[in-house]
């Protein structure tokens, strides 16, 4: 059963919150991350983005919170289907949020020219569940949420802003959390009523971190492919 749902868009340190989460107890914490290779739960996030019936207790089976995209982009179905669950809204500065979206997720889920979507392209074709989660982010982000114009700054920021009032204006005081990660422990651990951990507070998956993890994932995805590997099984 979903405890807390969260409505901030992916990159206000999603990651960061999964991670506080589960050491809180409140986990599984679904995250885009947790799609890796789930083909059948990326296949059911793509129908929820086509409008399709959702029936969101098979398809967030064992989780007790989400964050970051998909779920985020379904926030307000959520919060409606799991009406005793909190709500925690990530924010960050519109201007280094966009820059980061920008340098990181987009560039590794949109497709792109030149030799970086020739890359991505060998990619698709290596790892499926990779291709399909590039499919739904498509559908989910890039189209969903910012209607095919996040080249657009300007536009794209506006949007972020407007999903952040959105969530102020339609969640109940009492079932929201305003949230920066940078605040640590004390906030999110008053607004679910547990005690403060005696260990640091998590930091994870900085643009720094996110492009070493990519780089990882394309070697991995290059060696597959060479001569040598002698093997272009796709990868689950």
């Amino acid at each position: 059963m979903l405890e807390v749902i969260g409505a901030g868009m992916g990159r206000t340190g999603t990651y960061t919150l999964k991670a506080a989460l589960e050491r809180l107890g409140c986990g599984p914490c679904h995250h885009m991350s947790s799609l890796d290779g789930d083909l059948d739960r990326i296949r059911g996030w793509e129908a929820a983005a086509r409008g399709e019936p959702v029936a969101w207790d098979e398809l967030l089976d064992g989780y007790q919170a989400t964050v970051d995209w998909p779920s985020c982009y379904f926030w307000q179905e959520l919060m409606d289907a799991y009406q005793e669950a909190r709500v925690i809204l990530t924010v960050r500065d519109a201007g280094r949020w966009y820059e980061s979206v920008r340098d990181t997720i987009y560039r590794s889920s949109h497709r792109q020219p030149g030799l970086a979507g020739m890359l991505m392209r060998l990619e698709d074709g290596v790892c499926q569940g990779l291709r399909h989660r590039r499919r739904m982010c498509e559908r989910v982000i890039w189209e969903g949420t910012f209607g095919a114009r996040f080249d657009d700054p300007d536009y794209a920021m506006r949007v972020f802003e407007w999903h952040t009032a959105h969530v102020l204006a339609a969640v109940p005081a009492d079932r929201l959390l305003v949230y920066e990660v940078r605040q640590g422990w004390g906030p999110l651990c008053d607004f679910l009523g547990v005690p403060v951990p005696g260990e640091s507070f998590p930091h994870l998956n900085d643009t720094a971190a996110f492009r070493r993890m990519a780089a990882r994932r394309r070697r991995r995805v290059l060696t597959l492919r060479s001569p040598e590997s002698g093997s272009h099984t796709a990868i689950r």
